[in-house]
């Protein structure tokens, strides 16, 4: 099974919330941070390297990941969740929609 990094803007509800329903109900390793300079968990390097899969929540997020560390991306799978910033950490609706979107990109990225 992959190493999961789940990124999103503050590492406060999505990307959190992702890290926990992933290592809980799919098994697998798991990490969380965020792209803001104020994030709770702000991105770094030794994350890229340890993530086999990248998850970003949403496609700004993903030319944001490429703006600040497209160099240190080459060879990694990065995938855009589609997740809109309209959840708090845990909610059950948020719960429901990761649990559907990973099923989907494990089954396909396996």
């Amino acid at each position: 099974m992959p190493n999961i990094l789940f990124v999103c803007g503050k590492a406060r509800k999505r990307s959190p919330t992702a890290a926990d329903v992933a290592a809980r109900e799919f098994g697998v390793q798991t990490d969380f941070a965020g792209l803001s300079n104020d994030a709770d968990e702000r991105l770094g390097l030794d994350q890229i390297e340890w993530a086999d899969l990248i998850l970003v929540m949403e496609k700004r997020q993903v030319a944001r990941l490429n703006r600040q560390f497209g160099g240190h991306l080459k060879g990694k799978k990065v995938s855009c969740l589609n997740i809109p910033d309209n959840y708090e950490f845990m909610q059950p609706e948020l719960v429901a929609l990761i649990a559907e979107k990973l099923s989907r990109v494990l089954t396909r990225d396996g």
